[in-house]
Order: structure tokens, then sequence, then C-alpha cells
């Protein structure tokens, strides 16, 4: 309809409160989705830059969808619709603060005029952002920043795999983007309208995985008050996507391999094989090869799996692309921070191009948000990075290898001293799984009891 503006509506929670006078609401055109599920499929259809939810925060089993969907989808201006007394949960608190640009509480009522205004705001702002993202240097096929000769390898490579149905296995270091290509290939392949659905192998309890991967039926076990898809159904004619496969159980991996090699499988509580078009694409930060020889893996998955390989670099072989980054990260939260802040200093730029970054781009994006928090100036200084002390220029030379198992090391030490030792909090922070985390504690001789002081290789 000319002259509207386009927003998604998710309207989780119907019997919660009614918000159906959104529907007028002046200038909008809103397209309701009542689940993730849809709302999937029509943010995989349509471009919208913000988009309003309304859910029930109380629902325990919802609350881990929302978490993963929100934070896959934070591209969009998202304004929240809650029941009032559910803002005392300190977790939803954070999810807001984290993900939404606001949020209102039922009932509406007056406050329809004022959701409108802050609408309209925030559509201007993230517009503006995918309007400067050429001037950020992202790509505007697959909508990530990168111009060194590695990531227009991986460019190439995206086009290549994302004609063909074959699996896909993504390797790469924590926080190297492993899923944004893996979103890559689905949008480019002709499986794009839809349901592109993530799973994180190595964030479910062992005792969930398989119910939430194969789904189960109503009786299937205590608390199965009715049937429930599986992530792999859920997932049908579009891509399923596995991270951290190098964490999934033996026990679970046979029942993966079956469904490659036939393209069926069994809910919980029923045995009638069901066949499911989906094409999968897998990641993994582990030497998948090794785990095999180790007996953590199974040789022939791993051979099913990575039919089409694709190796992300490491942030620091990925030369002006730091600087690059930092710029994009620096525009994207402008909006949020300190309204005099202009960019960043001399300083801070050599210490972006001179850090090791052993997390990658998400350790990036977490220096350039704490540096516009703490900044007093005009200009982000090394120091406000925390970078100044974090880069040793008096030690003596390295090979690649040696500097690479410091740096990532001292990470380690670094979020485990963070977090009194505590292991879950540690790797949730790292973006690993804890048991990623304690293998790499392993290779390092790290108990998580040890104050480490010193960092060198061992």
């Amino acid at each position: 309809m000319p002259g509207l503006r386009d927003a998604i509506l998710i309207d989780l929670s119907p019997e919660t409160g009614n918000i159906n006078e959104l529907e007028d609401i002046s200038g909008w055109l809103l397209h309701r989705e009542t689940n993730l599920e849809n709302a999937e499929k029509a943010l995989l259809t349509n471009s919208f830059y913000v988009g309003i939810a309304h859910f029930d925060w109380s629902d325990p089993l919802l609350r881990p969808q929302l978490i993963t969907f929100f934070q896959q989808h934070n591209q969009i201006a998202w304004i929240a619709i809650i029941q009032p007394e559910q803002l005392r949960d300190i977790e939803l608190r954070r999810i807001l603060f984290e993900n939404f640009y606001d949020y209102f509480s039922l009932p509406l009522n007056e406050n329809i005029s004022n959701l409108a205004t802050v609408l309209g705001h925030a559509y201007g702002i993230f517009h503006l952002q995918h309007l400067e993202s050429d001037a950020a240097g992202m790509d505007d096929e697959f909508q990530m920043v990168g111009t060194s000769p590695q990531m227009l390898d991986i460019f190439d490579q995206i086009r290549k795999v994302a004609k063909t149905d074959a699996p896909v296995l993504i390797t790469g270091e924590s926080g190297t983007g492993k899923e944004l290509i893996a979103r890559a290939i689905h949008q480019r392949s002709k499986r794009s309208a839809y349901p592109f659905v993530a799973v994180n192998c190595g964030a479910l309890p062992e005792t969930l995985i398989h119910s939430e991967l194969f789904g189960y039926e109503k009786g299937a076990f205590t608390g199965a008050a009715q049937r429930r898809l599986g992530r792999i159904e859920a997932a049908s004619l579009g891509s399923l996507f596995l991270d951290e496969i190098g964490d999934l159980d033996l026990n679970l991996q046979a029942h993966m391999l079956r469904f490659l090699q036939e393209g069926t499988i069994e809910r919980l509580g029923n045995n009638t094989p069901m066949y499911v078009d989906v094409r999968v694409i897998a990641a993994t930060n582990i030497d998948l090869e090794k785990a095999v020889e180790q007996g953590r893996f199974r040789e022939d998955l791993f051979y099913r799996l990575s039919v089409l390989n694709i190796d992300l670099p490491p942030l620091r072989d990925r030369g002006e692309d730091k600087e690059l980054l930092a710029r994009f990260f620096f525009k994207k939260f402008a909006s949020d921070h300190n309204g005099q802040l202009r960019g960043f200093a001399d300083d801070a730029i050599d210490a972006i191009n001179n850090y090791a970054w052993p997390g990658n781009v998400r350790e990036l994006i977490n220096r350039v948000r704490r540096g516009m928090i703490m900044s007093d100036n005009r200009l982000i200084t090394a120091q406000d990075l925390k970078l100044s002390e974090d880069i040793v220029t008096n030690e003596p030379l390295r090979t690649l290898n040696e500097a690479r198992a410091i740096a990532e090391k001292q990470a380690i030490s670094h979020t485990l001293n963070r977090f009194d030792n505590n292991v879950s909090r540690a790797a949730k922070a790292l973006g690993v799984s804890r048991v990623t985390l304690y293998r790499m504690m392993e290779k390092h001789h790290m108990d998580g009891r040890d104050n480490f002081s010193s960092y060198g290789a061992h």
C-alpha cells in the first residue's frame, strides 16, 4: 500500500493482552505472525528494518527460543510488548537491553501514539545504517564486511556451494562468523524461501538435544504433553545449521549419520521413519580429523558432512579488514552511545591492527562497544578498548603458532579470572561450549583453579 512502511509483528501471546489496536497504527503496514517458525520465514522473504514482539516471558519453554531468535535477527530494531510484572525478571531485563530498541508495557492504551513515534525513529536509524553499509565496506551480496583477499575468496566459495544441495562443513576459530557464512549460503540457494534453522550442538544438554533435533510424540516421556516437531522437521525444505557439531554426543552422531544417509528421522515415541528434505550445513572450531583419530567423532559422519568445506580465516590474518570492521561496528552502535564520539584515535587503530584477536570478530565487537562506553573524549583510544595493556611490545619474537597459543591461553585465563573460575559462564562469554572450553584448557594445561599470571606456551 503506497505511503505505508512495513514492520513485522510477532504476536506469541494473544491470551496475555489484546494488541489488536496495533493493526490500525497510522502509517504502518504490520505483517502479523503468531509463531517463531513463520516469523523466520517472513524475515527470510521480506526486508524489515523494525519489528514488534509480543511474548510471554513466563513460559520457560519459550525463553531459550526467544533468546536465540532475537540474537540471530539483531539487524532489526525490535520493540517489545510485555506484561509489566515480568520486568522484575533480571534475565528479561538483560535480553531487552542487549537485543531490543525499546519496550512498552501492557495495556498499551494511550501509549499507542508513543509506540508509533518510537517505531518511526527506529525505522529511520536502522534504514540509515543499511544505506551506510557500502561506505563501511559491507558486501551487498552477502551482507558481510570484508575486502581482504581471504574474504573475497570466501565469498566466491559461498557462490559455488550455494548452487548445490551437498552438505557443507564450515571450519574456523570461535568468533570468525561461521553462522553468517551458513546464512549466506542458505540465502543464495534455491531453498532461500524456506526456513533456516540453527542448532548449537554444544549448548544443549545431552538429555534434551535428541528431542530438540528429532522431536517427540505426545506421551513419549514424562512432561511430553503434546507432539513437538524437532529442529530437523522445522527446517523442512530449507537449511539446518548444526553449530559446534564436534560436541555432538557419539550416540546422536549415529542418528545424524542415518538421517544424512537415508533422509529420514524418527520422533521419540514413534518408530515410523519420516522423510525430511533438508540441506545440512555444519560448523566446528575443533579439528574434526583429530577428533576422529581420538575416537570422539565418527569417521563416516565426518565424510558425510565434509563433502564441501569452507575454512574461515582468523581475524588476525585478515589485514585491513580489522580496521574496516571496527569502523563498521562503531557506526552500527553509534546511536546507543555518547553522541560526541567521532571515531578512533590513531593509537586505537594501531592497537586494532597489531592485536592478535584470539576471540576474532566477536571479541572485536565487544572491544568496540566497551570503548564507546568508556571513552570520555571525541575519539576512542587504545586504553578505552583495553588494548594498550594487552599488547606487549618487548616480548621476544615468536612463531605464529606460539603467538596464537599465547593469545588463546591469555583470553581463557582472563575470562576464567573474571568469572571466578566458573567454567559455564566463562564458556558463554568466550562463545564456546563447556566441552570445547575444557578441551582448550586441557591443551594449555589449565585446570580452572590456577591464577595464571604468565602466558608462555607449553
